[in-house]
């Protein structure tokens, strides 16, 4: 009767055993590709805004059609404002040479220049 149960045993563990085994070779098999993550600071600086040509309306010259400048190093992202109320207009050109082309502002409302820009 011992002999029995030590056979009996002994099947239950060679079959948990071999499900054990199967399943970490299953686990095993994944694949998973190398990615990044991480932290870190980096300052951040102003640029500086040279040879601002504002461009009038030729129909009439108390409207302004555009604003173009330069910036000190590149950037990829450009907006102006020209007005207290901060609309932002989008900019074009790039990396340094920027044009804005401006709707509905008269002179008179171009109250002070706003570059809003990022690299």
């Amino acid at each position: 009767m011992f002999h029995f149960r030590s056979s009996k045993l002994f099947v239950v563990v060679i079959v948990v055993l071999i499900l054990a085994t199967s399943a970490y070779a299953f686990a095993a098999a994944n694949t998973v590709p190398a990615s990044k993550a991480g932290e870190g600071a980096g300052a951040i600086s102003g640029y500086t805004v040279s040879n601002i040509v504002y461009t009038f309306d030729t129909a009439n010259p108390s409207n302004l059609t555009s604003v173009a400048f330069t910036l000190d190093a590149a950037a990829t992202n450009v907006s102006i404002s020209v007005t207290a109320a901060g609309t932002l207009s989008a900019c074009s050109g790039g990396p340094t040479n920027w044009t804005c082309a401006l709707s509905g502002v008269t002179v008179t409302n171009a109250t002070s220049l706003r570059v809003v820009a990022a690299q």
